[in-house]
């Protein structure tokens, strides 16, 4: 495709939580839209989105309906995107999706543009967007690899509710105000116990070993986004009562020694990373830091005296922000640098 002024994009889940939040990313770092189509459910089909000052129509997302656009990201989950995005891409349209549903596919990049953008380059019209732990993980080990050869990552997930969407959110509202109101909770059934003040370790349906999905996911892609499936990874995945941003334990041993000094200078001068680190100062990332936040936080840096070269550090994002709408935006934005759309 040749290089445009502007270009015309769809948002496919455009009346969710993550799709909402895609287009009001495409404002906010104002993307050359020259048409906005945003796409949905049969149901939200004549409901209005707000862009730019101006309301656009919702439409139902078919197949039909995604002629003439130039980039389509989706947020419409796994079975929708098996079904839409193939139709998308037949059409012309470059994807970029959300779900899970193209991840491990050897003919699909999983892209966060801060590592692996050149994995753009061989795409065939559908690109995937990582799970949203991964994203702010690899964001972190990235810099790290790159100067001491990570070969074991250890982490452990702390992941608000809103990564299961409107529901979950609305479940720990629910929930907590039961209990504010009447002593005891009422749970929604959202989660598989209570949410308001519990954790659960179990997120996404459990698999063959004995890990969830969501942790076999963490395992899985990021050595495929890191290009390195010698990279060994172990994953716990927890369901916490937090709205938004999730919070990981990180602890990496490198082939290489690599200081905690060493490593903050290595963080603070990456893309994508803000580096909050001053516990003297009670300096360090916490979800509550992360409600406006577009860059991957990351804190508590220092050795771990278990091992030879082993550290531990503290990473927090907004799962909503960079852990779905922002990097799939961020993917788009890759594209037109690198002119490969």
């Amino acid at each position: 495709m040749a290089k445009k002024a502007q270009y015309n994009v769809a948002v496919v889940g455009a009346m969710g939580m993550v799709g909402g939040e895609m287009i009001r990313t495409l404002e906010r770092r104002n993307f050359p839209v020259a048409e906005l189509r945003p796409l949905d459910i049969a149901a939200n089909a004549g409901k209005e989105v707000s862009f730019r000052g101006k309301n656009w129509k919702v439409q139902e997302a078919k197949g039909e309906n995604f002629e003439g656009i130039d980039i389509a990201i989706f947020s419409a989950g796994g079975d929708a995107s098996l079904e839409l995005a193939p139709k998308a891409a037949e059409r012309g349209a470059v994807v970029v999706d959300n779900s899970s549903a193209w991840r491990m596919d050897p003919k699909c990049p999983l892209v966060v543009p801060e590592v692996n953008p050149a994995d753009l380059k061989w795409h065939n019209g559908i690109i995937a967007n990582p799970n949203c732990s991964t994203i702010q993980m690899v964001v972190a080990l990235k810099p790290l690899h790159d100067y001491a050869k990570i070969k074991r990552v250890v982490v452990s997930t702390y992941q608000a509710v809103s990564g299961a969407g409107k529901a979950g959110t609305d479940s720990l509202t629910n929930e907590a105000k039961s209990y504010l109101e009447t002593g005891k909770v009422q749970t929604t059934g959202k989660f598989q116990y209570q949410i308001a003040f519990n954790c659960i370790p179990h997120i996404d349906v459990f698999q063959e070993g004995g890990n969830t999905k969501e942790e076999n996911k963490m395992i899985f892609e990021t050595c495929k986004i890191m290009g390195d499936d010698s990279i060994k990874v172990s994953a716990t995945c927890v369901r916490v009562p937090v709205w938004y941003g999730h919070s990981e334990s990180v602890n990496i041993e490198t082939e290489r020694p690599l200081s905690p000094e060493k490593a903050r200078g290595l963080l603070a001068t990456a893309p994508g990373i803000k580096v909050v680190d001053e516990p003297a100062k009670n300096g360090y990332p916490m979800p509550l830091f992360s409600n406006d936040e577009d860059l991957t936080m990351v804190g508590r840096i220092r050795k771990d005296e278990s091992i030879a070269n082993g550290l531990n550090m503290w990473v927090v994002s907004n799962n909503v922000r960079k852990g779905a709408a922002l990097n799939a935006v961020q993917v788009a934005e890759s594209l037109l640098e690198q002119n490969i759309l």
